[in-house]
């Protein structure tokens, strides 16, 4: 097999009343699986800004870029792919939440913010996002399987 680099992700841990956004993780409904939203990486744009498009892209709304909050590897040996996730802390700049919204790739489909309790009836990916969303120090999650 060929030997392939992890592929560069990045997405946000956005916090609005104490509610964390996250999007589906797959489009057509193939899955109740929840997650951050963000994407991959651009060459030639900073971490940063390739977040600012992709959230852009799948909520229609503008973030102001934080802190880092969380590393997360994922990967699915048996498909080859590894794939590493920072997660930053951000707030919204500009927008607001609206149904209507098309995300351009046509993946995420739903968006909605959910409670910490909330978040105990849903299921999402990585394990560690809740300790990330609500916690304070930077994390770093290993090699966790991808799942759909």
């Amino acid at each position: 097999m060929k030997t392939r680099s992890p592929r560069l992700a990045v997405r946000a841990l956005i916090l609005q009343q104490d509610r964390l956004l996250l999007v589906n993780a797959y489009g057509g409904g193939i899955s109740d699986l929840w997650c951050a939203p963000g994407g991959g990486v651009e060459l030639g744009a900073s971490l940063p800004d390739n977040l600012i498009r992709e959230v852009h892209e799948e909520t229609g709304l503008t973030v102001a870029v934080g802190a880092p909050a969380l590393v997360n590897e994922f990967h699915a040996p048996e498909q080859g792919f590894h794939q590493v996730d920072v997660y930053f802390r951000c707030t919204i700049a500009a927008g607001a939440l609206d149904a209507d919204w098309c995300d351009p790739e046509g993946i995420v489909t739903e968006r909605r913010f959910f409670s910490q309790s909330e978040m105990a009836g849903i299921r999402f990916k990585p394990d560690s996002l809740v300790q990330a969303a609500w916690g304070d120090s930077l994390l770093y999650d290993p090699l966790e399987l991808l799942v759909k």
